[in-house]
């Protein structure tokens, strides 16, 4: 029988792939590994996912547990690829460190447009490949074009079904279906991992918070993500919650803490942040927050989807003008909380938790931007873009676009093909500076 080999970066895909397991997504194998790969910037003090508390509630269901950092040590797993003529070689020391022998390879992987998974399905030459995605990057395009030597060899993208009803768009260049892990499997998996939290506050029904250290992406810089948190805050406290818990990113400095701390004791609100990295699914289930509150975090649509809570989002418009450049692997992502999630301000939605889309008008702006994020990959997408752009397009969805896109890609709304010229040309701008010194002098 094939061997077959789990890639995972995060706990939180280490579970979505128990609970594919479970519910028999994978056919039956002579073997399977987990292969652990440590992505931090500096693995080497960076704890891995089989270090973390509940892994070994997940362990149980891979007969081995291997890490690719030390396997590929000293290169790290997100920086190296194998060159092209070393993929022989790279296969046989891997079938040897890995005690694979001759035996036929699956492969399950994270993102495989990018290092280690596009590195591993290389270096397979031949195996089956299945996608598993952990987040709402699967709603987006694929990020980078893939070789057709890899992408024909995807069997299916596995998803959790975070908006019901919303087809995934990543791999659909090679007409690869979505296949959803079933909600109470992926709930039932996550639910053996609440009682690991024994070193949690017990507050009930709190707002909670989630932060995302956003400046470490350069998409905010540090104070404009203090600044997001306090609105988080203040948001929560104005709609009468006055027991907060905040869920600090592992990777964020203590200083985004100290000004929330500030804030809540000016507010009079009980704050507590959260020292201990869990999954913020484990604080639903042990917490069952009140109010959860993020700005583009998928725990987001895993609290509204899977668990029935209510949540609002913060700082998504100032979002979506910052993400650069426009085919940003972020856009599809805050794009869906964007749309479908009430905004912390507004009290009516929030209380009321009233969607901004419905699903069918959602998938066609997604696909719209899809399309505008990646025409060369997705080029099929044309018509149906145009058509949204032409009948939608106005001040609320402009936000979902940038005019200078629209243009270069001649798609509605933007500036004419017959003025497109006039920003670059240098003869009409000094024209126009020259006519608003005249327009100064009758002035004065």
């Amino acid at each position: 029988m094939s061997t077959q080999i789990f890639q995972a970066s995060t706990l939180y895909g280490t579970a979505t792939l128990a609970a594919a397991l479970d519910s028999g997504c994978f056919r039956p194998a002579g073997r399977r590994i987990l292969l652990v790969c440590n992505n931090a910037a500096t693995p080497e003090t960076t704890p891995g996912l089989d270090e973390m508390p509940g892994f070994e509630k997940l362990r149980d269901r891979f007969d081995d547990v291997i890490s690719y950092n030390e396997t590929i040590f000293p290169f790290h797993p997100g920086g190296w690829a194998p060159r092209v003529d070393d993929l022989p070689l790279w296969e046989r020391f891997l079938r040897h460190e890995w005690q694979l022998g001759d035996e036929d390879v699956e492969l399950a992987v994270e993102s495989i447009q990018v290092n280690p998974s596009l590195a591993l399905a290389q270096i397979f030459t031949g195996a089956p490949v299945t996608v598993y995605a952990d987040g709402l990057m699967s709603y987006g395009p694929t990020r980078n074009k893939i070789d057709p030597l890899v992408g024909t060899r995807v069997d299916r993208v596995l998803h959790l079904d975070l908006v019901p009803g919303l087809e995934p768009l990543l791999l659909t260049e090679f007409a690869v279906p979505g296949e959803i892990v079933p909600t109470p499997a992926f709930t039932k998996v996550l639910a053996e991992l609440a009682p690991l939290g024994d070193g949690l506050p017990a507050v009930e029904e709190p707002a909670l918070l989630l932060g995302q250290y956003l400046s470490a992406l350069e998409i905010l810089t540090p104070e404009q993500e203090e600044a997001l948190h306090v609105r988080m805050l203040k948001g929560a406290v104005a709609l009468g919650h006055t027991r907060v818990v905040f869920k600090p990113h592992p990777s964020a400095p203590a200083r985004f803490t100290r000004s929330l701390e500030q804030e809540a004791e000016r507010l009079g609100a009980e704050l507590t942040v959260l020292d201990t990295p869990v999954l913020a699914e484990v604080l639903y289930q042990r917490m069952r927050p009140a109010l959860v509150v993020g700005c583009f975090s998928t725990a987001l649509l895993t609290a509204s989807a899977l668990y029935g809570l209510p949540v609002a989002r913060v700082g998504t418009e100032l979002l979506l003008e910052r993400l650069t450049p426009y085919e940003n692997s972020n856009r599809v992502p805050v794009t869906l909380v964007d749309a479908l999630l009430p905004e912390l301000g507004d009290r009516a939605a929030v209380t009321a938790q009233r969607p901004g889309m419905d699903v069918a008008a959602l998938g066609a702006l997604v696909r719209a931007v899809g399309f505008a994020m990646q025409p060369k990959i997705l080029p099929g997408l044309r018509p149906e873009a145009e058509g949204w752009l032409a009948g939608n397009l106005d001040q609320r969805t402009l936000r979902y676009f940038k005019r200078k896109r629209l243009t270069s890609l001649a798609l509605p709304g933007g500036v004419p093909a017959q003025l497109a010229f006039i920003p670059r040309n240098a003869t009409v701008r000094r024209m126009a500076r020259k006519a608003r010194g005249l327009r100064r002098s009758v002035r004065r």
